[in-house]
């Protein structure tokens, strides 16, 4: 978290990281999904000093989250659930269909 943030945000960095853990990310990757999403969040809100395009412009991430996390418009992507399969470090990843790729990485 940058020096300075509230503690508003200090407390949504932490939720988020926690949920992150509990759905089975490692601590670093936890850690960075929750700054990445409460830097968006400040940026929105007008506290940070600087703010890309996609971060004011963007779906907010608290809508995004749900876009595709429970089989709506069918579900992640095939690229979604590769990269997921890599980051768990599945064998025989790049020939697997989606379906294989689902019953792979659990979801």
């Amino acid at each position: 978290m940058p020096r300075g943030s509230s503690p508003k945000r200090e407390r949504q960095y932490e939720q988020i990281k926690e949920s992150a853990k509990q759905r089975g990310e490692s601590t670093g990757r936890a850690a960075e999904i929750a700054a990445r999403t409460v830097n968006k969040e400040r940026a929105r809100s007008g506290e940070a000093r600087s703010a890309s395009r996609t971060s004011t412009k963007d779906v907010s991430s608290s809508r995004r989250g749900g876009l595709r996390s429970h089989r709506g418009a069918d579900g992640p992507t095939k690229e979604q659930l590769y990269a997921e399969a890599r980051r768990r470090g599945v064998k025989g990843r790049s020939s697997m269909t989606k379906a294989e790729l689902v019953r792979a990485v659990g979801r």
